[in-house]
């Protein structure tokens, strides 16, 4: 038995690769991007190659090339090998040398990424120069497992108050924000990014944003209003636009989540936006296609599945013996006229711990954010909620689902009684309450005392219509004159006795108020 074991064991180690490992090949054949090469018969799948235009030197003089094309290896043929070519595929020629790098494919992670712009392989372009104190990291990696990690309990706040309240996100959760085109799937993502400049330093989640098959302008949009607004401070942007090749867009989010991983294992918390999923599975289906891979369902090849899942199981909230740190993962799908039982959206919903479901005719008719209540779910729940948030939240999503059928309801029925008029209101001023502009992340504090005014009634003295208007005049009261409760809340985390009654006693002075300028007009 040990013999058979010993020769398996030689087998293996004949095709791992080794540090100094130099063995070459020649490119076959270039085309789209792909290479095939002869020679590396030793070579392992997705191991780094470089493309040489020089025979006559080391592989380490190769490396110091300026602008050095890497490939990946990911076809392992009897007759060669089939790479990507990562970078400028015109540079890369018949008859060109090759050489094994004997290492997988790796990116250069460091604490200083803070505040720049990468692409898909870890380099800047951002025009800032080098970044200092980089190691090599594997773009992939075998995910945590259940051993090392702990439960999701430390809410991740978003700002937004229909998330916050009814479909909560914790540290170390995947949740996929999912819609149709232009229905707010990025602007809730980057509220959520937005809204970490409200938590206190220590415990600030680092946030990566990776922008797959986006304008370049975008993007720059996107670094201008972080940067504007003082949240690049605690963010990396990773970029493999719509110019970039397929294999930098595959390769993106992966880049994303090793960047992540380097700051989860040093026990921070991190929070990575995948912007978006679907055009990365766009890519790999035209890299696949290109590799000759037998195409499957919707011409996407039979692997899709694996690559979403291996990308989003390496999100975790980790043990105390790991150190505790958390990676947060908010990818986002977009559908076609709102089909979730497509191919792509159904596999990334089936890895995920829950989706927010946005809405084109909820988007259409002015609700933002455009959450469908009764399809989005959390499946960390309350678990990922403070006391708080808990009491103020518990009812919320049932009542406004309610309200939904109701509002269907409605509009075939010519008369209604009093009770459902009074519910129908009541569903409507929180519909309204739930309303947000883009860009206005809120302090968690501050959601919980406008929901707590919401779900005791003391919108119940304005119009449906008026609440929006009301809400905002909430906010900036409660700004001015009851800080000393704000603070007692974000502090404690919870709605203490004497918390609850200074919040009401200020509420009630603000209802007074409404009513004396009602009565003086």
């Amino acid at each position: 038995m040990e013999s058979i074991i010993k020769n398996i064991e030689k087998e293996i180690a004949a095709f791992a690769p080794t540090e100094h490992a130099e063995e070459t090949g020649i490119v076959r054949a270039v085309g789209d991007g792909i290479a095939e090469i002869d020679g590396l018969d030793t070579a392992v799948l997705s191991e780094m190659v470089l493309f040489d235009p020089t025979f006559d030197r080391t592989l380490e003089d190769a490396l110091k090339d300026p602008e050095p094309i890497y490939g990946l290896v990911l076809n392992l043929e009897e007759d060669g090998v089939r790479t990507v070519i990562l970078g400028d595929a015109t540079r890369v020629y018949e008859g060109m040398l090759v050489r094994r790098l004997g290492r997988l494919l790796s990116i250069a992670v460091s604490d200083a990424m803070v505040g720049r712009v990468v692409n898909a392989l870890g380099e800047p372009v951002d025009g800032k120069g080098p970044i200092a104190g980089t190691t090599m990291r594997p773009i992939e990696r075998e995910a945590y497992g259940v051993i090392d990690r702990a439960p999701v309990n430390v809410p991740l706040h978003t700002g937004v108050k229909a998330v916050d309240a009814m479909i909560p996100i914790g540290r170390g959760q995947r949740e996929l924000i999912i819609g149709d085109r232009g229905t707010g799937k990025t602007a809730i993502a980057i509220d959520a990014i937005l809204n970490q400049k409200h938590e206190p330093k220590e415990s600030r989640p680092i946030c990566i944003y990776v922008a797959v098959g986006q304008k370049e302008s975008k993007t720059a949009k996107l670094v201008a209003e972080l940067s504007e607004k003082g949240a690049m401070e605690y963010s990396i942007i990773v970029t493999a636009p719509a110019s970039a090749s397929a294999a930098l867009q595959f390769l993106a989010p992966f880049a994303g989540a090793a960047i992540g991983e380097h700051f989860m294992e040093q026990g921070k918390d991190a929070l990575v936006v995948y912007d978006d999923l679907s055009k990365q599975a766009v890519a790999y289906r035209q890299m696949s296609l290109l590799l000759r891979r037998p195409p499957g369902r919707e011409a996407y090849p039979g692997d899709i599945f694996y690559l979403h899942s291996r990308l989003l199981e390496r999100a975790a909230k980790l043990s105390k013996e790991k150190g505790g740190g958390s990676l947060t993962a908010l990818p986002i799908i977009e559908t076609q006229e709102g089909d979730v039982s497509a191919y792509i959206p159904t596999n990334v919903i089936s890895i995920t711990d829950g989706q927010i479901f946005l809405q084109t005719h909820l988007f259409n008719k002015g609700m933002r954010p455009a959450i469908d209540v009764g399809i989005s779910v959390s499946r960390v729940g309350s678990s990922a909620q403070t006391k708080a948030m808990k009491k103020v939240a518990g009812k919320i999503k049932l009542e406004l689902a309610q309200f939904r059928e109701l509002e269907a309801f409605m509009q075939f029925a010519s008369d209604l009684d009093a009770e459902t008029k009074q519910r129908i209101d009541a569903g409507r001023r929180m519909t309204e309450v739930l309303k947000q502009g883009r860009g206005e992340p809120m302090p968690f504090e501050m959601e919980v005392a406008i929901i707590f005014a919401a779900v005791n009634g003391y919108f119940d003295s304005f119009s449906p219509e008026e609440t929006s208007a009301a809400e905002a005049k909430l906010h900036s009261f409660l700004e001015r004159e009851a800080a000393g409760v704000l603070t007692a809340i974000r502090e404690s985390k919870d709605i203490r006795e004497e918390t609850e009654a200074s919040l009401r006693e200020k509420l009630d002075a603000f209802v007074a108020r409404h009513k004396e300028s009602e009565e003086s007009v």
